[in-house]
């Protein structure tokens, strides 16, 4: 699915076949977690193939790296850069980019000094389909912010991610909500999350999820389009007082949400502004809106 034997991967200053790439067994990021990435798309827009928001999301990189204590020595715009030769050596327009930053072999839980860069990028549909989705508000909270920089894209994070999707799907639902150690709606397991009221869009605040970049774009449309949007701590209760939900992310795009647990939404999606909000994204990633363009 992600690649094939033809597939070219950046590892480390060369451009190599992903079948052809391989790392320690010792690696303190396989055994700890302790390692960075992040989640990237490209789009096909009417002036050729542009990474959207490229900048923004290597210096998110290049800030969680900081964060564990992980020495890069690639700038945003260099890795930019290298990310449009993936996409060239691919053939690759509309594409999903994973950017990978671990570590080499280090049993210790010392600062590892052996750094690895390695981008990948494969097609990828949205991560959570196009349908709306039922969505289970999970019995799992996200890291408390005491006990990690939950603001950081971190290897080791996404373990807690994996569990509430997996025991939401195993009770049939699409997707989890989770809360955060203090008991307020947080985000899912790989997206942000907004609620709609009477034709205003409350997301939860900074401090116990991750910011992120499409979340971002989401406030940029909304000002656009002359919504207001309030970053508001939302208890489960309020749930039941909102017209509609939706999740926003890179690989999810953004999606509508038809329910969470027994409580169905009465707003249809087609008649929201968070609709608005969602076609607004989809003109804007095919346009060519980008800076710092290589080609």
């Amino acid at each position: 699915m992600y690649y094939n034997k033809n597939t070219i991967v950046y590892l480390n200053g060369k451009f190599i076949k992903a079948t052809d790439a391989s790392t320690n067994l010792y690696s303190q990021t396989l055994h700890y977690g302790s390692g960075v990435f992040e989640g990237i798309r490209s789009y096909n827009t009417e002036d050729g193939v542009r990474i959207f928001k490229a900048k923004e999301h290597y210096d998110r990189l290049l800030y969680s790296a900081k964060k564990m204590h992980i020495k890069l020595d690639l700038s945003s715009k260099e890795l930019e850069k290298i990310t449009y030769q993936v996409l060239q050596k691919n053939n690759l327009k509309d594409a999903y980019i994973r950017p990978l930053v671990y570590l080499g072999e280090n049993m210790s839980l010392n600062e590892c000094n052996r750094v690895n860069v390695v981008i990948m990028a494969w097609e990828w549909g949205n991560y959570l389909g196009n349908k709306l989705l039922r969505v289970q508000l999970s019995g799992y909270q996200r890291p408390n912010p005491l006990s990690c920089h939950v603001e950081a894209k971190v290897v080791g994070h996404y373990t807690n991610s994996i569990l509430a999707t997996k025991d939401a799907k195993s009770k049939g639902y699409d997707e989890a909500l989770l809360c955060d150690s203090e008991g307020f709606i947080a985000e899912g397991p790989g997206a942000n999350f907004f609620v709609e009221k009477e034709e205003v869009l409350f997301t939860p605040p900074r401090g116990n999820i991750l910011p992120g970049i499409t979340r971002q774009t989401v406030f940029e449309l909304a000002e656009e389009l002359g919504i207001k949007v309030v970053e508001k701590k939302l208890k489960k209760e309020h749930l039941r007082q909102v017209d509609t939900a939706f999740f926003c992310g890179t690989a999810a795009e953004i999606v509508g949400i038809k329910s969470i647990d027994h409580l169905i939404f009465k707003l249809k999606w087609e008649d929201s502004i968070s609709s608005m909000i969602q076609k607004k994204y989809k003109m804007r990633v095919s346009k060519n809106e980008f800076q710092n363009v290589f080609v």
